[in-house]
């Protein structure tokens, strides 16, 4: 029942296909009512729709007219069905994917929506998980290690594909007009906070971890240069700003975002956030030690703590990247969900389709059933979760998955284990390379949609030899950004404080089974060595395979199906969302 006297924020989460937004109550964080909107245009890695143009390999696009569509959508919907009055919300808070990244004008208009440039796929938005600046990221991994530039060791000691250098480097090379003509490089979840209140800040979470914005300082103006003479003024030029803080006021509710959102204008926007870190609070896992791991498509581990230390293979830790006061770590894998529906896309036969039908369950469940019913190690399988690289603890977007041991006995549910078991795996390396660090993880909490596989966390909890917490939300994102955007317009203090009222989690649901705990030891034991021998330098056969994968397709001239393949994971084992 709604009480006069509350007042309510709300949170909205832009995802990898779709935006949603949450209706929440400030004083407990009990959630009203929510709304989705699919973006119309998705994830753009085949063709560019304006032209119809083949876009090469490894790239992944954005409109943002989708996200816009979102406020327009999503938020009166979830507004209306909450039964709130408009007049009762007192602030919006925004998380987006990253590194989601845009070019723009001095004023914010994306270089895509200019006529000049809407045939140039470099105008358009880059998603996280565009990969093809994989080159530019060695590039400048290779050159900070030359030059033994100190930020290197806060990214455990490689910068990604992902982020915001070597996106910016590859568009300065490969599109050098665009480049001149982009007077803003802007992250996505700064741009739409820049719509809502009409001021871009450059928010400190994606500054830290996706900007290279260590200490006060970006990457020298020296050290660019020798990357690229062109490239030496990118930072001055284009990308330095000031930052807000986590749980700052950015600005208030334009006239114009308010006709879009049905939302009072003036009301407090808080500053952008990443889906991830920003769902710690919804999660209550704000103190030191505190991993949470965000599960979806990917995954993406963030934990606060007082400790500072070199993580081998981390993506970064940054002071207040997560709660105002402490470092936050972040680590993450590249695929988690998107492995699970590419095989039963592409791995599985019509019989189980029909069977799983005939059962009147999902085919991911029904895979699931079968794959529980087996003992650990039964099916002879141990496999690397590389199949959209390697995000932690290697950090190689040119790394590719890997399944040993199949035989003609070999069924589906065996590899479909192997692959569940995988990513377990991959999450406990990077437990074991933080805690190898100096830095304890005291508790590991679960949020995102594979929290619906029961037998997939338990899995994580065997293989991770840990109980397992989880979020009590289905909305950990959205959540967590009305916790702060709560903070933002003054009802709590603090983040730490608002997570406390608002956040959700349930302590220790899944506890390790100690027998399969050991089995899985030995199992681990094997994915270990495949790691080295694949990840480290023993073997560069996935990069040969995936070299030799490239040529082949721009020979033939068409697009490049084994990388950009839409997956549909909307299924009740599955979400779509992810971190980032």
């Amino acid at each position: 029942m709604l009480d006069e006297r509350d007042t309510y924020a709300i949170g909205v989460d832009f995802g990898t296909l779709s935006g949603r937004a949450v209706v929440v109550r400030v004083r407990d964080g009990a959630e009203l009512a929510s709304a989705v909107r699919p973006y119309r245009y998705a994830v753009v890695e085949r063709t560019l729709p304006a032209t119809g143009e083949q876009l090469p390999p490894d790239w992944a696009l954005q409109m943002p007219g989708d996200w816009v569509d979102v406020l327009r959508t999503a938020v009166p919907e979830a507004l209306a069905a909450s039964g709130v009055a408009a007049g009762d919300v007192i602030a919006i808070g925004t998380d987006f994917t990253a590194c989601t990244v845009l070019p723009t004008t001095a004023e914010g208009t994306p270089l895509c929506d200019l006529a000049p440039f809407r045939d140039r796929p470099h105008a358009y938005p880059k998603l996280w998980k565009h990969h093809a600046a994989q080159p530019h990221a060695d590039r400048i991994n290779a050159l900070a290690e030359e030059r033994g530039e100190t930020w290197l060791a806060r990214y455990g000691g490689r910068i990604s594909s992902e982020w915001e250098f070597a996106k910016a480097l590859q568009l300065l090379e490969e599109d050098p007009a665009v480049y001149a003509a982009t007077e803003r490089w802007v992250e996505a979840a700064d741009w739409i906070i820049w719509q809502l209140c009409g001021t871009y800040v450059r928010n400190a979470c994606t500054a830290g971890y996706k900007g290279i914005y260590q200490d006060g300082h970006y990457p020298s103006r020296e050290y660019l240069a020798a990357l690229n003479p062109e490239f030496a003024d990118f930072v001055a030029d284009k990308l330095e700003h000031p930052i807000g803080q986590l749980g700052e006021r950015a600005g208030g509710l334009t006239a114009e975002a308010a006709a879009w959102t049905g939302l009072p204008e003036g009301i407090a926007v808080a500053v952008g956030n990443v889906d991830a870190h920003v769902t710690a609070p919804a999660a209550q896992a704000t103190e030191p030690g505190q991993m949470l791991a965000v599960m979806g498509t990917s995954t993406c581990h963030v934990m606060p703590s007082d400790q500072l230390a070199d993580v081998p293979g981390m993506c970064g830790v940054v002071e207040g990247g997560i709660v105002p006061g402490l470092y936050g770590y972040e680590a993450g894998q590249s695929a988690v969900g998107d492995i699970f529906g590419w095989f039963v896309d592409n791995g599985v036969p019509a019989s189980y389709r029909a069977a799983a039908e005939a059962a009147g369950i999902g085919l991911h469940e029904h895979l699931t059933e079968l794959a529980a019913a087996q003992e650990v190690g039964e099916h002879g399988l141990v496999a690397l979760d590389w199949h959209g690289g390697n995000r932690s603890v290697l950090v190689d977007a040119e790394l590719s998955g890997v399944i040993l041991g199949q035989t003609l006995a070999t069924r589906p549910e065996d590899t479909y284990r192997a692959l569940l078991e995988a990513t377990a795996f991959g999450t406990r390396t990077i437990i074991e390379s933080f805690e190898s660090s100096g830095v304890p993880v005291t508790e590991f909490v679960i949020a995102g949609g594979l929290l619906k596989n029961a037998f997939l966390m338990q899995t994580y909890a065997d293989v991770c030899r840990r109980p397992l917490s989880v979020i009590d939300s289905e909305q950990g994102p959205a959540l967590g950004s009305a916790i702060y955007a709560a903070v933002a317009a003054g009802a709590h203090p603090d983040v730490t404080t608002a997570a406390r009222a608002m956040g959700k989690v349930r302590r220790g649901v899944y506890v390790p089974d100690e027998q399969r705990a050991d089995a899985y030891d030995a199992l681990y034991a094997e994915y270990i060595r495949l790691h080295d021998h694949f990840g480290r330098g023993g073997n560069d056969v996935l990069h040969r395979l995936r070299a030799l994968r490239r040529a082949a397709v721009q020979r033939a001239g068409r697009p490049d199906a084994a990388e950009n393949h839409d997956i549909d994971t909307t299924s009740s084992a599955l979400t779509e969302e992810q971190p980032a």
